[in-house]
Order: C-alpha cells, then sequence, then structure tokens
C-alpha cells in the first residue's frame, strides 16, 4: 500500500528515512559493508519508483542540502589558506585535465550513439565532477582527510565546483531561447567578480567579524547559542553564496568553515555545533537512493557502460596520471584517483539543466543516477582495499616505498638515540617535555597539522614533528622507526592495533608503551607480553586510593596498591 506523504508532511519524511536508512546502514556494518550502502538502500525503497511507503524527494533533498552544507563546513574547519595554495599546481592542473580528457571521450563515445558534440560535452562535464559528501566521508574513514593527500583532492573538488558553477551559469545563456547570446563574455566575467567578490568577503571581512561574534556570544557562556551561532554563521554564509554571489552552498559553507577554523573557537565549534552534520549527510545518500528508477536501466544500457568506463577508469587514469606527473609519490596518486573515481551531487544538478534544455535526453539523466549509486557503493569498498594491495606490492618489490624524510629528522635518526611518540596531546606533550629535559630527544607523530606547525615553530631543542597517520609504514619510516629505542602511543584514540602491527614489523626490538582510556582495553593488551600498557581510569583510580587511604592513617600501602594495579591492568 502507497502512503500519501502529502498529508502527513516533512515529520513523516524526516522519520521514515533515517528510520529505514539506520535498519539497512546497521545490516550493511554487520555484513562488513560500508553503512553508505544501507544508506542508499533506503532511498530506493522509499522512493516514488518502490511499493512501499513513499517519502517526499523534495523534502528529503533539501535535508541533504544541509547536510552538505554543514560537512563542507566541517572540512573548512581545518582547513587554512596556504594549505589550499599548497595544493594548487595538483588541484588546478588536475581539475583541469580531467574535466577535459574526461569531456572529451565522453563526447567522442555518445558521439557514437548519434549525439551531437554539444550534448556529447554536456554530458562529459557532467561526469567528470566528483561527489563532495563521498569524496570527504571516504577521506574521512581512512584518515586522510587532514594529510597531503586530503588535501590535495579536496583542493581538485574545490576547483571542479568553480567550474562547475561557471558552467551552470553559462548554460541558460548559450542555451535559453529567450537570451540574446550576446552578453556571454559579460556574464562570464560578472561570475568570476562574484567568485572573487565571494572569496575576498569570506576570508578577509569575516575573518575580522565573525570571531568577534562568535566571542561574544562565548561570553554569554550559553551552550545553545554558541552551537546555534556556529549553525547560523554555516547556514547564512552558504546560503548567502549561493543568493548573493552565484556560488555553490558547498563552496560557501566551506569558506565559512575556514573562517571560523582560524580563530580561537574551531575545536568549539567542531565538537559542539557539528555532530548534526552526520544525520542530514546521510539524508544526502538517502536522497541519492530516492532517484533510482530500476525500470530505466534496461532502456539505457548503451549509456550505463559509458558512463562507467568515464568514470571508474578515465577519471581515475588523468588522476593518476597528473599526479605523478607533478612528481608526486604514486601511493599519493593512487588514493586520489581511488577517492575521486564516483559522481554525485553536482552532476545531478548539471544533469538535470541539461534535461530542461533539451541538450541531452532523459535517459542520460537516468544512467548517471545508476552509476553514481553504483560507484559510490563500491567506491568505499575500493578504498579498503587499496593499503593492503599497497602494503602487499611493497613487500613483494614490485612497488617501491616513497616517502619523504625531513632532513633535519633524517640526520638526528642516524646520529642521536630518540623516540617517537604518537600524539600531542596532554599526555604527549607531558611525556615530552619530561625527556627533553633529561636531554632524550623526540619524534612526535600527530594528524593536527596545527599542531605539528606548532612544535616546528617553536623550534625546541630536541623535539621534532611528523604529520601524519602512525599505522602508516612511509610516516613512521620518516619518524625514524628503525633507530627509534621506544614508541609511545600517548594518545587512546590512536588504532593502537594496527599501528603497533606496523611497527613491529618494521623495528622487531622496540620497546612499545601505549596508554589507553580504560582497563579492558589495557587487559586486551597485556596480552601481549612485549606491550608495556598503562590506564587512564586505572592510573586515576590508583591516585585516588592512595590518597583516601592515607587519610585514614595507612600510610604503608603503597607497594600493595601498585601490586593490584598490576593484577588489573
Amino acid at each position: 500500500m502507497v502512503h500519501d506523504v502529502g498529508s502527513i508532511g516533512l515529520l513523516f519524511t524526516f522519520t521514515s528515512a533515517l528510520t529505514i536508512a539506520l535498519i539497512f546502514g546497521f545490516i550493511a556494518q554487520k555484513i562488513k559493508l560500508s553503512p553508505l550502502t544501507g544508506y542508499l538502500t533506503a532511498g530506493v525503497l522509499v522512493s516514488p519508483y518502490s511499493p512501499g511507503i513513499v517519502a517526499d524527494i523534495n523534502v528529503t533533498q533539501q535535508f541533504a542540502e544541509i547536510g552538505i552544507i554543514l560537512l563542507m563546513f566541517g572540512v573548512g574547519l581545518h582547513f587554512k589558506l596556504s594549505d589550499l595554495l599548497a595544493v594548487k599546481k595538483i588541484a588546478i592542473l588536475g581539475a583541469a585535465s580531467q574535466i577535459i580528457i574526461s569531456t572529451l571521450i565522453s563526447a567522442v563515445l555518445v558521439h557514437f550513439l548519434g549525439w551531437s558534440w554539444v550534448s556529447g560535452i554536456i554530458f562529459g562535464i557532467s561526469l567528470s565532477v566528483a561527489s563532495t559528501v563521498v569524496l570527504t566521508r571516504v577521506l574521512s574513514d581512512n584518515r586522510l582527510l587532514h594529510t597531503a593527500t586530503g588535501h590535495a583532492a579536496i583542493g581538485w573538488l574545490i576547483m571542479e565546483d568553480i567550474f562547475t558553477i561557471l558552467v551552470l551559469v553559462l548554460m541558460p545563456v548559450f542555451f535559453d531561447k529567450t537570451s540574446s547570446g550576446g552578453n556571454i563574455a559579460v556574464t562570464f566575467f560578472l561570475t568570476l567578480l562574484k567568485l572573487i567578490f565571494l572569496i575576498i568577503f569570506a576570508l578577509v571581512i569575516g575573518q575580522k567579524v565573525i570571531p568577534i561574534l562568535l566571542r561574544y556570544i562565548a561570553k554569554t557562556g550559553s551552550r545553545e547559542l554558541f552551537t546555534l551561532s556556529v549553525l547560523v554563521i554555516a547556514l547564512g554564509i552558504a546560503v548567502g553564496a549561493a543568493q548573493l554571489f552565484g556560488a555553490s552552498m558547498a563552496l560557501g559553507a566551506f569558506l565559512a568553515g575556514m573562517v571560523v577554523g582560524q580563530s580561537d573557537f574551531s575545536a568549539r565549534a567542531t565538537s559542539e555545533a557539528l555532530p548534526i552534520s552526520d544525520v542530514f549527510t546521510v539524508l544526502f545518500f538517502v536522497s541519492v537512493g530516492m532517484l533510482f528508477n530500476i525500470s530505466s536501466v534496461a532502456a539505457s544500457w548503451q549509456l550505463i557502460v559509458i558512463t562507467f568506463a568515464v568514470v571508474i577508469l578515465v577519471k581515475p587514469v588523468v588522476a593518476t596520471l597528473v599526479v605523478l606527473f607533478l612528481k608526486q609519490p604514486m601511493k599519493k596518486a593512487i588514493h586520489i584517483a581511488a577517492a575521486l573515481g564516483q559522481i554525485g551531487e553536482f552532476s545531478f544538478v548539471l544533469a538535470s539543466v541539461a534535461v530542461s534544455y533539451n541538450l541531452i535526453p532523459q535517459q542520460a539523466y537516468n544512467a548517471i543516477i545508476f552509476v553514481s549509486i553504483v560507484t559510490i557503493t563500491f567506491n568505499t569498498l575500493v578504498y579498503r582495499c587499496i593499503e593492503p594491495v599497497l602494503k602487499y606490492l611493497t613487500k613483494k618489490g614490485i612497488l617501491k616505498t616513497d616517502y619523504t624524510i625531513d632532513n633535519e629528522i633524517e640526520k638526528l635518526t642516524k646520529d642521536v638515540r630518540h623516540i617517537i611518540i604518537v600524539g600531542y596531546g596532554p599526555v604527549g606533550r607531558t611525556v615530552s617535555n619530561i625527556l627533553l629535559k633529561e636531554k632524550i630527544n623526540v619524534i612526535v607523530i600527530e594528524m593536527n597539522i596545527d599542531t605539528v606547525r606548532e612544535i616546528k615553530k617553536a623550534k625546541t631543542e630536541g623535539l621534532f614533528a611528523v604529520h601524519g597517520d602512525a599505522s602508516q609504514r612511509e610516516i613512521l619510516l620518516s619518524a625514524g622507526i628503525k633507530t627509534a629505542e621506544s614508541f609511545v602511543i600517548s594518545t587512546p584514540v590512536a588504532p593502537a592495533k594496527d599501528i603497533i602491527e606496523v611497527v613491529k614489523s618494521l623495528n622487531s626490538r622496540i620497546k612499545i608503551l601505549i596508554n589507553t582510556a580504560y582497563l579492558k582495553q589495557a587487559q586486551n593488551f597485556r596480552k601481549d607480553s612485549d606491550l608495556i600498557v598503562c590506564s587512564g581510569e586505572g592510573s586515576v583510580a590508583l591516585a585516588l586510593s592512595k590518597i583516601i587511604l592515607k587519610s585514614f592513617g595507612n600510610t604503608e600501602v603503597e607497594a600493595e596498591l601498585n601490586k593490584i594495579y598490576e593484577e588489573l591492568v
């Protein structure tokens, strides 16, 4: 039985979409698939093309737009303008090459189906754009979002977004029958001017105004007002970017995030205001699934084959060649290529506008939707296989291990005794300071690029920093793992099991010390006799017990308590 959502409205759509997404996301997780697969399946089940519950696709897509805005705002929080400028060559050359080559190949392939060159070019442009949400999610799930690889991929995506904006603005000028066609140059120039004004407004004016506003709100002491102010800034600048500057809301949200990220409120904005974005991001994948009409697959099979070929072959190959051409590591090239091997929201927008101007047939739009669902589903699976394959090829000598070593660290690891500490939070910082006072050199591995910059800027004697994931061989090698005497995992949130496995494969003699949050975790790690494990939970309990017992006059309890603690952990 089909229920008419019109009489039930927004609440029904929101509840039904999230409930079914929860069920199928949980099932997907249990069978070792990405939850994204479950969310897409949920979208298919509540779509107008499937029997049963029918959610309002327009409402779902508006929720999804909120998710994209908040997601890109969160990404912007951890980016600096210098990060983007550092990858400008890869981003500009990569995006331009991918768009041009993908478009030309697409146009040639569909020309054999009887399409005009103009239609083929528009279709090719639609395929050349990667999904903001999928790219961010894949990089984040694989702990690459805030690395050099992640920065390059995001910069690449931003350039694609800017190009897409220009295409969307110029399409009515070229193809609207009411347009005179003589103002193409003027429209193009005005669009570029608006984008420049948007960037200036966000990064210059916004950088002066927004921190003052947040500081004023923070002084009220109200958590709700602070959260609300962050959401208003994210959504307000995103909507303003679209309405006033003709840009995408995702680009506006990213710039807003960069502004807040440079203020003193970056961490608080991340922890308090952004968890809600996960809910709306789920609805993005549900909305994609709702577009799928299975009856259209058979009629569009030729276009589907062409679309697959461009998305999963042409785009990744171009990305790989561009990154290698710029003399970047093979591993970086493969990661970026895999992340870009999908299509998403902007592809739908471009294709739908093209259909409205009769530039491409409805079948092309259906093909894009089908390929989008399949590539989003398998992109996460493919990405999960990259690291094991690269490790195997490196171990067999087929692929050369490529990494860069800071000259200063390279000299240190050869001539001076040193230890490595993963994480520079309160524990890592304290341990480092103690060791440095004893003239022991410390190399910190830290995922937060700002923390790495802080360490390098301080130029503390004997203290060095490497930016990256400590579970990656290249990062450990660049930190001097082969000659390090001790290895400390100071943060309990690090993937300790994965890190330990790689560390032991590179230096079987090294002493490994681990800080865990809970006693249960400590007990699991203690099964490995080579590890030295400390539990924050246990250490606090031990310290409190000593104080209490001493207050009762029991002064000779330290040895006994230490024995109990050793038994617990």
